[in-house]
């Protein structure tokens, strides 16, 4: 492989001349096919590189087989319920709904291939070399395949995401589930009990009792979601337990005792739950269990997540890490961009590491919560004085639909420079906004370049641009 005048790689006229330079088989073998790993493969590729990858499930990973995109899918199903209820203020008449669960689950699956069928075309296409199958590390520039097959590289990648976190006790029960079994489920349940208050445990509670099963969420804290909002959770919450989601906070499921058709759940105030299935959505850990890391000589944190510095090198030169196998921000786009920055650092001859400030996200509960920058809590441990801004309304769609929900705006302002902290949704679309609010957020824009922005009305995002004091104030005098 030549290196350009710019430090990267130029691809050979050649496959022999590109091995007469190199004694490895490629300079670069990524483990793992998920969004992170996929970037980086592409990237690096298209650089001149050399590139395998390897993935003993599906290529796409976590988010694309059984995560973000079927999660999200199931979400604008449950969402359908609503929008029956409320066509009749609008004029429609509609019989009574019925609603299929193996129908929704072909059609999921159907797209799901589809997607992972291009995510490997798109692979072979920038020449990678695919190997469906597990690898783990046999050395520093070294990969055994489950095979038996061995191969070395100059860099290797490890990109193998994370997995639900399995409490050992519980296991060996059958309708005690994790996220994955979810979406494979043979029949929609009657009854669920979510254990967990983050965001995956509040989005799954939210569609499936969309989807019409009686769902009750049992979690161990005092609020859901920790490190959001706390004002925005609570208000979630609320909204959630309205629509008629059972939530039992400060509890935590005891013991399981499973019966031919359902499963019963003491908690450890003594009460007892029954339902179809148990969903343990109580976090996730870095997938390293078989990655050969001690073998390397690969430094890991205590929880099982490999460290990395900056610019995703490992403790082990020419051995790298990206995605939530890092645990350093768990999202799909994070590792997205980590994995680019990757390939354009080491085979592009362009530097570049990651930014974790700043990361839009949202939760896609019912009503959906979105939020960029700093929650009060944060924003007054890290500012003297805040002001914050609120708008609490009934959406005008609302108006003739008959939704009793409101909206929940939520505006965190630096008192004395005036930049926006933080904007925080509960409500229609506010995972959409969150990312252009990103953008604002990113630039430091502050209060006045919000009310100097002319409004879209009627929308509901003409609510940003619309808050005018006054304001309430928090903080030292």
């Amino acid at each position: 492989m030549r290196r350009n005048g710019q430090g990267g790689y130029s691809a050979p006229h050649t496959r022999r001349a590109e091995r007469s330079l190199s004694t490895h088989d490629y300079d670069l073998f990524v483990i793992g096919g998920g969004s992170g790993g996929v970037r980086a493969a592409r990237i690096a590729a298209g650089h001149g590189a050399r590139v395998a990858i390897a993935e003993a499930d599906r290529f796409g990973g976590t988010c694309v087989i059984r995560g973000c995109v079927p999660k999200k899918l199931l979400v604008y199903a449950s969402r359908f319920s609503d929008e029956f209820h409320d066509a009749a203020g609008f004029g429609w008449q509609i019989g009574a709904p019925r609603f299929d669960w193996p129908t929704l689950i072909a059609n999921k699956d159907r797209e799901i291939a589809r997607l992972e069928g291009l995510y490997a075309e798109g692979l072979e296409k920038a020449g990678v070399t695919l190997y469906r199958q597990r690898a783990q590390l046999s050395g520093t520039q070294a990969v055994r395949l489950a095979d038996g097959h061995n191969v070395s590289a100059a860099h290797i990648l490890i990109a193998t995401g994370g997995v639900p976190r399995r409490d050992p006790e519980w296991a060996a029960h059958p309708r005690v589930i994790v996220s994955d079994d979810m979406f494979a489920l043979p029949a929609l349940p009657q009854r669920l009990i979510v254990v967990g208050g983050g965001y995956i445990a509040v989005e799954f509670a939210c569609l499936m009792h969309g989807l019409g099963v009686q769902t009750t969420l049992v979690h161990r804290g005092p609020e859901l979601l920790r490190g959001f909002d706390q004002e925005l959770a609570a208000a979630l919450r609320e909204a959630m337990e309205a629509r008629g989601i059972g939530v039992r906070l400060g509890v935590r499921p005891a013991a399981f005792a499973s019966h031919d058709d359902r499963l019963s759940v003491r908690l450890d105030d003594g009460s007892m739950l029954e339902a179809d299935y148990a969903l343990l959505a109580i976090g996730r850990e870095p997938a390293t269990a078989g990655l050969g890391l001690d073998t390397a000589g690969v430094a890991v944190k205590a929880g099982g997540a490999i460290e990395v510095d900056a610019a995703s090198r490992t403790s082990v030169p020419g051995i790298y890490a990206v995605g939530d196998v890092t645990d350093r921000v768990n999202l799909t786009p994070v590792a997205i961009r980590e994995g680019h920055a990757f390939a354009d650092t080491v085979f592009g001859g362009r530097p570049a590491t990651v930014d974790h400030a700043l990361i839009p996200t949202a939760v896609f509960s019912t009503p959906e919560l979105g939020t960029v920058g700093l929650g009060e809590a944060q924003a007054l441990a890290a500012h003297p004085r805040i002001e914050i801004y609120r708008a609490r309304f009934r959406p005008l769609k609302a108006t003739l639909g008959g939704s009793p929900e409101r909206t929940l705006l939520k505006l965190i302002v630096d008192a004395d420079t005036q930049r926006v902290l933080g904007a925080h949704m509960l409500g229609p679309d506010a995972g959409e906004m969150a990312q252009l609010l990103g953008i604002a957020l990113r630039m430091r824009a502050t209060k006045a370049d919000f009310d100097a922005t002319m409004a879209v009305h009627p929308t509901l995002a003409e609510e940003w641009v619309t808050l005018r004091g006054p304001p309430q104030r928090v903080g030292n005098a």
